[in-house]
C-alpha cells in the first residue's frame, strides 16, 4: 500500500508544473507515517540538554551531505503571496529547503500542502519540513480562510481570553499540520505597522499575555515565535518598505528576557537598524545581518538558545544588501525565511563554509538545532 501512495506522490511531481492547487488536493493521500516518528521527546525536550535527544541530532545530521545540511535553514513561502508550487516543489525535491510557510490560503489547502511536500520528501528520503504560519489572533483569519474566528490581538484584554483564543488557533494547526507560529507579537503598540497585533501598550500586561500564549501553543506541540527583536514598537517606519531605524536605547530588548525565561522555542529578528548607540550600531545594516545584534546580544548577552530567525529576506528593510541571505547566516540566524533566490542563498553559505571553518561549525549548529526542533514536534 505505501509503494502505491509513493508511487502516486511521484507521478504528482513529475507532473506538478501542469498541477493547480485543487488537482493537487485531489490526489494527496495522507500518509501513514506514525511508525516514523519518534513520540519519545516533545517540544518541553528542545532547550534541554539531553543525551539521547543530542545523540539522535548527530546521527541524523550524519547521514546528510553538506548542500542538504544547509538546505534545513531555508524557509520559501507558499500560498498566494509566496512562490509558486512548482518553484517549491523543485527546491523540495533537491533538498534544499527545511521548512516552509504558508502564506495566504485556505485551511483545507494548506492541510493538503502539508501532506505533499512532506510526502516529496519521503520519497525522496528527505527529513520532513517545519510547516509555518503569520498565526497571529489579529492575522490568523485573514492568512488562513477557514480557521475559526478570534478577536484582534490588542482587543484581548484578559488572561482566560488568552488561554482560550490561543488553544483555537493552536487546535487549527494542529489539524493543518503546522508546527510553527509566527507569534506572539510581544512589540509596543505605539508603531502603526504593530498596533493590532500587539497585545497592547502597557508592558506588563503584554508580556504576561505572551507568555500565556506561548505556554498553550508549545503545550499543543507547536512552536511558538517572539518578535520583531530587537523591538519594533517604537521606531517610525515600516520594514516591508525601507531599511527603519532605533534610534538610540534598544528599549524593547529587555521585554524578551522573560520571554526566553519562559522557553520560547523561537525569536524572529526584525530588519531594523540601530544607530547613536555605542555599543550595538550596525553601520546602516540590518538587524538581520548584524553578527553584533544576533549573536552578541541575543544568543552571548540574552542567553537565547532557541532558533533565531529572520524576518522575510525580501522585505524592503534587507533585499537590497548585497548576499543578504549569507550575511544572515553569518550573523548568526539558524532559519533564513522568504529568500528571493534560494539557490543562490544556499550555495554563497556553502562556499563561505569551504574557506571559513569557523563558520562552517556556526552552520552546523544552526542546522543541528533545526534538526532537534523536528525531533521534538514529532516530525521524524
Amino acid at each position: 500500500m505505501r509503494f502505491l501512495i509513493i508511487s502516486l506522490i511521484c507521478l504528482v511531481v513529475t507532473s506538478c508544473s501542469a498541477r493547480t492547487e485543487k488537482e493537487i488536493s485531489s490526489v494527496v493521500t495522507i500518509l501513514d507515517d506514525e511508525s516514523k516518528k519518534d513520540t519519545s521527546f516533545t517540544l518541553a525536550d528542545f532547550l534541554t540538554e539531553n543525551e539521547g535527544l543530542n545523540q539522535k541530532v548527530e546521527s541524523i545530521f550524519q547521514t546528510m551531505n553538506d548542500t542538504i545540511r544547509v538546505g534545513q535553514m531555508i524557509v520559501p513561502a507558499t500560498g498566494r503571496l509566496g512562490k509558486s508550487t512548482e518553484h517549491v516543489t523543485s527546491l523540495a525535491e533537491k533538498g534544499w529547503i527545511g521548512g516552509i510557510l504558508l502564506l495566504n490560503g485556505t485551511k483545507d489547502g494548506f492541510t493538503n500542502e502539508v501532506v505533499y511536500y512532506d510526502s516529496i520528501m519521503d520519497a525522496k528520503g528527505y527529513l520532513p519540513l517545519i510547516f509555518s504560519a503569520d498565526a497571529e489572533p489579529t492575522l490568523v483569519n485573514r492568512k488562513i480562510k477557514g480557521t475559526r474566528e478570534v478577536p484582534k490581538t490588542n482587543t484581548i484584554k484578559h488572561l482566560d481570553s488568552v488561554n482560550y483564543f490561543t488553544k483555537i488557533i493552536a487546535e487549527d494547526l494542529n489539524q493543518i499540520g503546522i508546527n510553527q507560529n509566527f507569534a506572539p507579537v510581544i512589540d509596543a503598540s505605539p508603531n502603526k505597522v504593530v498596533s493590532n497585533r500587539s497585545f497592547g501598550l502597557d508592558m506588563d500586561t503584554v508580556i504576561n499575555f505572551s507568555k500565556a500564549f506561548i505556554s498553550v501553543t508549545q503545550n499543543h506541540q507547536v512552536a511558538a515565535t517572539a518578535k520583531h527583536f530587537p523591538g519594533h514598537g517604537f521606531v517610525v517606519g515600516d520594514t516591508h518598505k525601507k531599511l527603519v531605524y532605533i534610534d538610540g536605547e534598544m528599549k524593547e530588548v529587555k521585554n524578551y528576557v522573560p520571554m526566553i525565561e519562559h522557553g520560547v522555542t523561537s525569536i524572529m529578528v526584525a530588519h531594523l537598524a540601530i544607530k547613536n548607540n555605542p555599543d550595538f550600531d550596525t553601520y546602516d545594516m540590518p538587524s538581520t545581518c548584524s553578527r553584533k545584534i544576533v549573536t552578541e546580544l541575543l544568543k552571548d548577552s540574552l542567553g537565547f538558545k532557541g532558533l533565531v530567525i529572520t524576518d522575510a529576506m525580501n522585505m524592503g528593510g534587507v533585499v537590497n544588501v548585497e548576499k543578504c541571505g549569507l550575511k544572515a547566516a553569518q550573523a548568526g540566524c539558524d532559519q533564513l525565511l522568504m529568500p528571493v533566490d534560494e539557490e543562490e542563498v544556499l550555495f554563497s553559505i556553502l562556499e563561505k563554509m569551504g574557506n571559513d571553518n569557523d563558520f562552517k561549525q556556526q552552520v552546523y549548529a544552526s542546522v543541528k538545532k533545526v534538526i532537534k526542533l523536528k525531533i521534538c514536534l514529532g516530525k521524524v
